[in-house]
């Protein structure tokens, strides 16, 4: 009996050992993945996309490049025909029969690339003025848009007189023609660069319009065709706005594509400012709003 109480004992005593708890050992923290540095964000700028597709995409040398060809396939019968004239009746003094021809170009984005200049700009937060500008076109490092030169040439050798309008100011002469004539662009004399400040006797200047210069050349040539990428490098905006810019080519929408010729740039033009009232004083992010303002919703 006793020693059955015994055995008793000692089996409850060692079970009461194996329920009893094992002591917990905390597990070894888990290394946690180092903090990534901080990347700071480009700011954003609403010329990004614009200057992105201008230097990236295809498909921008493709519309400048058709754009030229078109006119070149143009240009022998409008040389051919004694009528053909690319000037509006108010810049045409005098006939054009008889006269020797001429093509009329804008420079900047219509013959020259500037997209680099703009990039630095995005690139250091900065815009336009014209300090660095003049630095931008003293480098003379600009290229050809792509079909201009091969169009230049082939007008060129057809006889036709090359005349480059452009709103650089005219004490950019040297470096403009300089950089023209390294691009390869003919350019015969240096009296065919007219620029901003160019005086024309006989003709009131108004602002930075072209129409004085453009009356300068038909005096002398009969103009075929005119290149640019704004409606003001063919015909005076006499109100830059939507209603007035409207006005000022709707007389001559069949000469786009004939007589004048418009090539892509959505990096700057007379289109923005005419979408904020050409109020350039306002903070840049009421004029962003007045652009919103501006688009289609379609609701």
């Amino acid at each position: 009996m006793r020693r059955s109480l015994l055995v008793s004992a000692l089996v409850l005593a060692l079970a009461g050992c194996q329920s009893a708890p094992a002591p917990r050992v905390a597990p070894e923290a888990a290394p946690q993945p180092a903090a990534a540095p901080a990347v700071e964000s480009p700011a954003a700028h609403d010329n990004l996309n614009a200057l992105a597709w201008m230097q990236a995409a295809e498909e921008y040398r493709l519309a400048t490049g058709q754009t030229y060809r078109a006119a070149l396939a143009q240009l022998d019968r409008a040389i051919k025909t004694p009528d053909w004239d690319a000037l509006v009746p108010s810049e045409r003094a005098n006939p054009p029969d008889g006269l020797p021809p001429a093509v009329i170009f804008d420079i900047d984005e219509t013959v020259l690339d500037n997209s680099p200049y703009q990039a630095r700009l995005l690139r250091d937060g900065g815009f336009y003025e014209e300090t660095t500008w003049d630095a931008w076109v003293r480098e003379e490092k600009a290229k050809p848009i792509p079909g201009a030169l091969e169009f230049a040439r082939a007008a060129a050798a057809r006889g036709v007189t090359l005349f480059y309008v452009s709103n650089r100011a005219v004490h950019l002469d040297e470096p403009t023609l300089a950089n023209l004539r390294a691009a390869g662009f003919p350019v015969d004399d240096n009296t065919r660069f007219l620029g901003l400040g160019h005086f024309v006797e006989g003709c009131e200047q108004i602002g930075t319009e072209k129409g004085c210069r453009r009356q300068l050349v038909g005096r002398t040539h009969r103009v075929l065709m005119q290149f640019g990428d704004q409606i003001g490098d063919m015909v005076t905006i006499e109100a830059n706005n939507p209603a007035g810019r409207m006005a000022a080519l709707e007389p001559y929408l069949g000469w786009f594509g004939e007589r004048w010729w418009v090539l892509p740039n959505p990096t700057y033009g007379s289109w923005e400012p005419a979408l904020f009232n050409n109020a350039w004083s306002l903070p840049e992010a009421e004029r962003r709003r007045m652009k919103y303002d501006a688009l289609d919703y379609a609701e």
